[in-house]
């Protein structure tokens, strides 16, 4: 992929984002969260990209999986006013039928575009499927981490806008802002597992889930990155403080800087 491939992609990205703005405050401030994500998950990706040592081409790919990862939020949010895929659409799957409509990557070369349109194919998913290797895996694998280190950051800023001012806070807020939460999935982060979305209840059940997001990730520098910016200290500070959540903080913390030790 050359340099003015990617910087064309850009310039798509911004003017196709710019037609799902409108009078609807709710809906421009939920598509500003996403556009500022997708270009922030660009930095990311350069950075972890650049810790990993990969060709200049092939960080250029991988900021264009970056970019385009969640270009599917948009016309989610515009048809079903929610970025929750269970009631709404799969905007992973949505994302690649957008490239194609749209002929974006109309040009490049074929292996290239069959990277590009895996990775944000699977990106979203609870696991990357069987069968992935090579540059294929590395593309699918890179996009995961580098979405998971700027969401710490969009959830975080969530937390404290909601926190300072809820009644004017204008973001979609998906379960209800409670003061407890399920100790199933208390025992599942306990356990170093996943955690099924569909049985979350709480907001509080949210915050959880994505300390368990560590148990997913799947380079060190990545690991690194949310543990030097003290991403997982600040959700557990939105958590109630009590025994379980000191259990959590211990098992996750042990966690991720035995990962980062093993390099």
């Amino acid at each position: 992929m050359e340099q003015r491939q990617l910087d064309n992609l850009k310039e798509w990205f911004g003017a196709y984002v710019a037609g799902f703005y409108g009078d609807d405050g709710f809906v421009n401030a939920n598509i500003e969260l996403k556009e500022k994500h997708s270009k922030a998950v660009c930095a990311e990706t350069a950075w972890l990209a650049d810790r990993l040592g990969l060709s200049d081409n092939q960080k250029r790919i991988a900021q264009a999986i970056a970019l385009l990862h969640d270009v599917g939020r948009f016309e989610q949010f515009r048809r079903h006013r929610t970025y929750n895929d269970a009631r709404s659409c799969n905007h992973s799957q949505l994302a690649v039928e957008v490239i194609c409509k749209e002929k974006v990557l109309e040009g490049f070369d074929r292996q290239e575009r069959e990277y590009i349109e895996t990775a944000v194919k699977y990106h979203g998913e609870k696991e990357l499927p069987d069968g992935l290797e090579g540059e294929t895996l590395l593309y699918c694998q890179l996009i995961r981490d580098a979405d998971k280190i700027d969401i710490y950051r969009v959830v975080l800023e969530y937390y404290e806008q909601y926190q300072n001012d809820p009644q004017s806070f204008r973001l979609e807020i998906e379960l209800p802002d409670e003061p407890w939460y399920s100790d199933e999935v208390v025992q599942k982060v306990l356990n170093g597992e996943r955690v099924d979305y569909r049985i979350l209840k709480t907001w509080n059940d949210c915050k959880l889930i994505q300390l368990s997001w560590v148990y997913d990730v799947n380079f060190a520098p990545t690991l690194e990155r949310i543990r030097q910016r003290g991403f997982l200290e600040k959700v557990i500070d939105f958590l109630p403080a009590n025994g379980d959540i000191e259990r959590v903080r211990r098992k996750v913390l042990e966690y991720v800087d035995s990962r980062i030790s093993q390099g």
